[in-house]
């Protein structure tokens, strides 16, 4: 079948991405909401059991704070002791109004903080709190370890699903290695789970497919080379029958329909050998122009076709046999499809940086844009090409494209306007 543009992992690569980054996604929003269960306990936990069970021994060291700063309160004594205990002091009253943390909101009466506030005998009311801790002290300092530490989690996480996610793409490119026909390197198997079983699920299914394609060819092979030798007698039977001028036509008939048979095993031997992956090329230099006007010369209407050929090309390492089966298939099909039309069909060859590109046009109607594509499968025929005169089996534009790929080129077919244009890229 004719290789097909674009990527065809892509669809399966965009999948495996898209799988990796909901699964990081999930897994990071599992670890938040983890956390903010966890420190909303802790938080619940500290604030209601611990706090009940930490206030009488907190009021009495508050007593003793107050009982320590005198009456009135003495300034110098609450700043010292500031300075030495992480807490800040409020002091209201008729002599003395001071606070260690002017810019911080102190909670107000009725609120849960009266029990962190004293009423002393001369009428001053002393509130206390948390003083500045070291997170208030550098909050951008704390800020940027807290998002590195996200990050690191989250780099760790991905590095965790990365290695989690390795044997789907192991077996994404085990799957268009098998989808090229490249069945020697299976999937590594790397754990024992259940992408690890998939994996050895999915090499067994390619050993599977490779074995029905090797019965398949070898099978054509076989009946191929036996269905040789019973032609080649009904061939020859069939020359020995008596020029009567009453079996004539009938004889003529028999021989174009084994000649036509002929032709098809031989193709089918042909294209089986060009499909497999080891296809045997004999190279040699070979000079394509002269190859191309010998080739044309050999068939029937040949001597119509217009060849430009500049003198100049380098002669290229080719398997001539195949070289001459492309062009003949070629220049054949342009002389029966353009045959109606009044201009002959066109060969031209190029230069196309290392290599020459062959390009053989009619002036026939053409194809229809929606066949293009298909032109170069096995057996396939456009609808105007099913009669016998004109049509041929379908193998012909097939061996062409085998032969192209097998000198490491390709086969393009586009439609001129009028007619129809291919072209062989050989390197």
């Amino acid at each position: 079948m004719r290789r097909r543009q674009g990527r065809p992992g892509h669809w399966r690569q965009r999948w495996g991405h898209s799988l990796r980054v909901r699964l990081i996604t999930v897994f990071v929003l599992l670890a938040l909401a983890m956390t903010a269960v966890f420190l909303g306990g802790m938080q619940r936990a500290f604030s209601s059991g611990w706090r009940d069970a930490a206030r009488p021994i907190v009021t009495d060291y508050l007593d003793r704070l107050v009982a320590d700063l005198g009456t009135p309160p003495d300034v110098e004594r609450a700043k010292a002791l500031v300075t030495r205990l992480p807490i800040s002091i409020r002091i209201e009253g008729p002599v003395v109004n001071w606070d260690s943390h002017p810019d911080r909101r102190h909670h107000s009466a009725g609120t849960r903080g009266d029990w962190l506030s004293r009423t002393t005998a001369d009428g001053h009311r002393v509130t206390f709190g948390l003083g500045t801790l070291p997170w208030q002290r550098e909050p951008q300092g704390i800020g940027w370890m807290t998002l590195a530490l996200l990050l690191g989690l989250i780099v760790l996480a991905y590095a965790y699903v990365r290695r989690l996610l390795k044997p789907l793409d192991d077996i994404r490119a085990g799957a268009e290695r098998f989808g090229r026909g490249a069945f020697d390197a299976p999937i590594p198997l790397r754990r024992r789970d259940e992408l690890g079983d998939l994996a050895a699920r999915i090499n067994t299914m390619a050993r599977d497919i490779q074995s029905m394609l090797d019965a398949k060819r070898a099978l054509l092979l076989a009946l191929s080379h036996e269905l040789r030798s019973p032609l080649t007698r009904a061939r020859l039977n069939a020359e020995l029958l008596p020029a009567t001028p009453e079996g004539a036509t009938e004889r003529a008939a028999l021989l174009r329909d084994l000649a036509e048979m002929r032709d098809l095993i031989s193709d089918l031997l042909e294209s089986e050998r060009l499909a497999s992956p080891h296809a045997a090329l004999h190279r040699e230099p070979v000079d394509l122009a002269a190859l191309v006007r010998e080739v044309a010369g050999e068939l029937e209407g040949g001597e119509r076709v217009v060849i430009d050929a500049p003198t100049d090309l380098p002669a290229l390492s080719l398997d001539r046999a195949r070289i001459r089966l492309l062009v003949r298939n070629l220049l054949d099909n342009a002389l029966r499809h353009g045959a109606e039309s009044p201009q002959p069909p066109h060969l031209t060859l190029r230069r196309a940086g290392q290599g020459i590109e062959l390009e053989v046009r009619d002036f026939g109607p053409g194809v229809e844009a929606a066949q293009l594509d298909r032109l170069t499968e096995p057996f396939y025929r456009t609808d105007s090409a099913r009669q016998r005169a004109t049509g041929g089996v379908g193998l012909g534009m097939y061996l062409c494209r085998l032969v192209a790929e097998a000198h490491g080129g390709r086969l393009s077919v586009r439609n001129a306007v009028p007619g129809l244009a291919v072209t062989a890229a050989l390197a």
